[in-house]
């Protein structure tokens, strides 16, 4: 089908061996699931803890905040702003996530990362551009999933949510155990590449091979905004 041809002309799939995506497509994964009546947007993670408060070589950028990816962060920002005016254009729910720190202090964190220093209070802000409204609502989560004991599906369910669009970062930790509950949930899922970063281009490209394959429709900004415009159309 033309979405499982559009796999091989992803930039991010030139790191999985040619021979390996062929074994997927012959099984079966990686099927585009049809885009909802009412989508959400939630938009994980994108604070000055994972974007830094400036565009550096994430070597650099790790000594101002130690979870910062660097570079990659602030090339995805004017994509993420862009997709947020799409989904504030329609009215759709808009949903920011972020550390909490607080609960992290009892719950532990979202990984097993040895913390040999605390991010700074700052790192809860968000980058220029990228601001909650005050009607959106900013949730804070001691781990990696937004889902994990958080009200998010009572959120949506409210909402009469059926497909839930990611962005955010980061592709291999917050995004994906997102993604894969929101696909345990039930609902459609979406992840749009370009708006989703990575410290590591290998784990970036390696999950979003994977997610594709298993638990979303990995798509670019301009194909959700494709879809976007059809929806409305129809």
């Amino acid at each position: 089908m033309a979405e499982q041809d559009g796999w091989s002309e992803k930039d991010w799939m030139r790191v999985v061996p040619e021979t390996e995506r062929a074994l997927y497509l012959q099984s079966g994964f990686g099927e585009r699931q049809p885009f909802g009546e009412r989508p959400a947007l939630i938009v994980i993670d994108v604070t000055l803890s994972f974007t830094g408060s400036r565009p550096q070589p994430v070597a650099d950028a790790i000594r101002e905040f130690p979870t910062a990816c660097g570079e990659v962060a602030w090339e995805a920002l004017p994509r993420i702003a862009q997709l947020l005016q799409l989904f504030r254009d329609r009215s759709w729910p808009v949903v920011f996530t972020r550390n909490d720190s607080l609960d992290q202090v009892f719950a532990g964190g979202a990984t097993k990362r040895v913390r040999s220093r605390p991010s700074p209070p700052e790192g809860q802000k968000f980058p220029p551009g990228i601001d909650p409204l005050e009607s959106e609502w900013v949730l804070e989560k001691a781990k990696a999933s937004c889902f994990f004991a958080t009200p998010l599906n009572s959120y949506l369910q409210m909402r009469k949510v059926d497909t839930v669009v990611v962005c955010g970062v980061s592709t291999s930790g917050c995004v994906r155990a997102s993604v894969v509950d929101a696909c345990s949930h039930g609902y459609t899922t979406y992840l749009v590449d370009d708006c989703c970063f990575d410290r590591s281009h290998f784990a970036h490209c390696a999950n979003l091979f994977d997610i594709s394959a298993k638990y979303a429709s990995v798509v670019s900004l301009t194909e959700l905004e494709a879809l976007c415009v059809s929806r409305v159309s129809d």
